[in-house]
């Protein structure tokens, strides 16, 4: 009998299209997934769920009034470990430490390595 935990992702894309591939990506993966369109959200999530998620998946863009980077920074000081990964388009962006980033546009084996490492 397999007993196994499956893995929890949270992805957080505002636009409905890319939330759903990235979590189609990470399904695929056998991981359990919670998508969000904005960082308020997510901040909730976190609240609920964070030292149960293997990784965050964030754009910088969201909806709401709070960034992905905004939202990384958050999640690295209440959950250090947490495998955090932004996706964007722009280049030469201030990061919080610890964080893995993905330039758009990215190859779906480029996230799933950072996501699943």
């Amino acid at each position: 009998m397999n007993t196994a935990v499956p893995s929890l992702a949270l992805v957080v894309e505002d636009d409905q299209f890319q939330r759903e591939m990235l979590s189609d990506l990470l399904k695929d993966e056998h991981m359990e997934v919670i998508a969000c369109e904005s960082a308020e959200a997510a901040e909730l999530v976190l609240e609920e769920v964070g030292g149960s998620l293997r990784v965050l998946v964030t754009d910088v863009e969201l909806a709401g009034t709070e960034t992905g980077i905004e939202l990384a920074g958050h999640a690295k000081r209440h959950f250090p470990e947490l495998n955090v990964v932004i996706i964007s388009g722009k280049d030469n962006l201030s990061l919080p430490p610890n964080v893995h980033f993905l330039k758009k546009p990215w190859q779906p084996l480029d996230l799933l390595r950072e996501a699943m490492g």
